[in-house]
C-alpha cells in the first residue's frame, strides 16, 4: 500500500495488485480512498450513492483492447483489493496510477481536494464540433465502423475525484460537475491541447472523461458555481491536478 494523504476522517492511498485476462497477468494500481463513515456521492458512472470508498483503477496497457466484459474485469478489480462493490464508487482508467495528481485548494474552514488521472493522447475531442463514433443501445456501447455497430468496452481517460469536507446539497454536487467540467476545459486549453481526429480545433475533454464528487459532514453548501468561494476552490484544485496529470501523462513539455 502507497500511502497518498490522510485527512481529518479519510486516507487516500494506491494498491499495488495484478490483473489477469486471457492467462496473461499484469501488474498494476488501484487509487482509494477509504472513509472512516459512509459518505453520500455522485459518480457519473454510477450516480449518487452512499459509500465507504472512492477508486480510480488503471488499466494496463496491454490489456486496453481485452477487456471482453468490463463488469467480469471490475469484479475482478474488486475481488483483489478487498472491497465490495456495493461500498465503492469507482473509475477506471488507461492512465498510469503513477501518474495520479493531488491539488487541494482552502478557504476559511472549507478544504477541496482533487485527484486526477488524465491522458490524451488517443482521444481528446472538441464537443459540439465533431462526429461520435460510438452509440448506446440497452447499456451497451457500441462503435460505429462502416455503418456496422461493433461492441466497444469504454476506458475513462480523464478521471477526477473530487473530495471536500462541506455539506453539500444534491443540487451543489450536480452543480459541481459543471464547474469541475469548465476547470478541466480550461486546462485543456491552457496545455494547447488538440483533438485527436481534429488537430485544427483545440480539444474540450476526452469522449470518456469521468468525475466523483464525493460531500463531507461540515457547514452546508447548496450552489458550487463560479461566483462563490466554493466554486473557486473546486475549480483551482481541478484545473492544477489536470494540468499536472496530463504533463505527466502524456510527457507535455511546457
Amino acid at each position: 500500500m502507497e500511502k497518498i494523504l490522510e485527512m481529518d476522517d479519510w486516507k487516500a492511498y494506491k494498491i499495488p495488485h495484478t490483473v489477469e485476462i486471457d492467462n496473461t497477468s499484469e501488474k498494476t494500481k488501484t487509487f482509494v480512498v477509504e472513509f472512516e463513515n459512509k459518505r453520500r456521492a455522485l459518480s457519473t458512472r454510477e450516480g449518487f450513492k452512499e459509500v465507504k470508498y472512492v477508486g480510480n483503477h488503471s488499466i494496463p496497457e496491454i490489456f486496453w483492447n481485452k477487456v471482453h466484459s468490463y463488469k467480469d474485469y471490475e469484479n475482478q478489480v474488486l475481488n483483489k483489493i478487498g472491497i465490495k462493490k456495493e461500498d465503492i464508487a469507482l473509475l477506471s482508467t488507461g492512465a498510469n496510477m503513477d501518474n495520479l495528481a493531488v491539488a487541494k485548494e482552502e478557504f476559511d474552514e472549507f478544504y477541496v481536494v482533487a485527484f486526477t488521472t488524465a491522458g490524451a493522447k488517443y482521444n481528446a475531442i472538441r464537443l459540439g464540433d465533431e462526429e461520435a463514433d460510438y452509440i448506446e443501445k440497452d447499456f451497451k456501447t457500441y462503435k460505429v465502423v462502416d455503418g456496422k455497430l461493433i461492441p466497444k468496452e469504454e476506458i475513462g481517460t480523464v478521471n477526477i475525484i473530487l473530495i471536500t469536507n462541506a455539506n453539500l446539497t444534491d443540487g451543489a454536487m450536480a452543480r459541481a460537475i459543471i464547474t469541475i467540467t469548465e476547470a478541466k476545459t480550461n486546462a485543456f486549453q491552457e496545455l494547447n491541447i488538440r483533438s485527436t481526429k481534429h488537430p485544427e480545433l483545440l480539444a474540450t475533454g476526452t469522449g470518456t472523461d469521468n468525475v466523483i464528487v464525493v460531500k463531507g459532514f461540515g457547514r452546508g453548501v447548496d450552489y458550487t458555481g463560479g461566483h462563490t468561494k466554493m466554486g473557486e476552490m473546486i475549480a483551482k484544485a481541478v484545473k492544477k491536478s489536470v494540468i499536472e496529470a496530463l504533463i505527466k501523462q502524456d510527457r507535455i513539455m511546457i
